[in-house]
């Protein structure tokens, strides 16, 4: 069953036909909401808000660990990640889909495993290759099977939010090899990995990150929402074409 965790711009999923949903207790608290389980295309399928289904949780306050977990308990066999990035590259402007390959991790305090304390063993996974090589073939050939243009391969720095960055951080992380910026994409891939399942992600380009494009003196938030909902719409139709295909 492929599960898919939302993020800002997309709390709900409105081609998913809701079945139920089921509050989830985990070991690890209380997940960011409900999971909504239902089908898209006639296949089974679960989703949840990353940050609550009214937006209210923010991204180094999300419990990453409870989320992955409920999913991988209502017997999920991969995750599609959705959320929206800073495009730093000059080619990645709003409004474009990247399926990243690679991830930089800035973020400090976050619960960043499933092994820690009392007497458990310490756990460490193979993050050579961050994002399932296998989803991201499935999501690559999805979206054109769909006719949506994405960008194959980009490296997200996932930075600690929730303000955004200031244009001399977005300087340094290119130099550190990063084409687009967001905050959740860690710790999640890596405890999906944890649990041994399958994830890729679908990163909207929100706006340009600071200091490039038309946010070099800032970023335009008045345009960010009418992109977010005119590329969640194209995103949908790729998720459509993962479940029509049975993959």
């Amino acid at each position: 069953m492929l599960a898919i965790i939302g993020g800002s711009g997309l709390t709900q999923l409105a081609n998913l036909a809701v079945e139920r949903r089921e509050v989830v207790r985990t070991p690890y608290g209380e997940p960011s909401g409900p999971l909504t389980f239902g089908r898209i295309c006639n296949q089974p399928a679960v989703f949840i808000a990353r940050h609550g289904y009214g937006h209210t949780i923010p991204p180094h306050e999300v419990n990453y660990r409870a989320n992955v977990w409920a999913l991988k308990q209502a017997n999920a066999t991969s995750i599609v990640s959705i959320a929206s990035v800073g495009g730093i590259r000059a080619d990645l402007g709003p409004g474009q889909i990247v399926i990243p390959h690679q991830i930089i991790d800035y973020t400090w305090g976050r619960k960043a495993t499933f092994h820690e304390g009392g007497d458990m063993a310490v756990v460490h996974i193979d993050f050579t290759q961050p994002y399932d090589p296998q989803l991201r073939q499935v999501l690559l050939e999805a979206a054109r099977d769909a006719g949506q243009d994405v960008i194959d391969g980009g490296v997200y720095a996932a930075m600690q939010g929730p303000r955004l960055e200031t244009a001399a951080e977005i300087d340094r992380i290119e130099r550190d090899g990063a084409d687009i910026v967001g905050m959740t994409g860690m710790p999640e891939a890596a405890l999906a990995r944890e649990l041994e399942l399958p994830y890729a992600a679908l990163n909207v380009v929100a706006n340009h990150a600071a200091g490039r494009g038309d946010s070099k003196l800032g970023i335009q938030f008045a345009t960010l929402e009418d992109i977010l909902c005119e590329t969640m719409v194209r995103v949908r139709r790729i998720i459509e074409m993962i479940c029509l295909e049975g993959k």
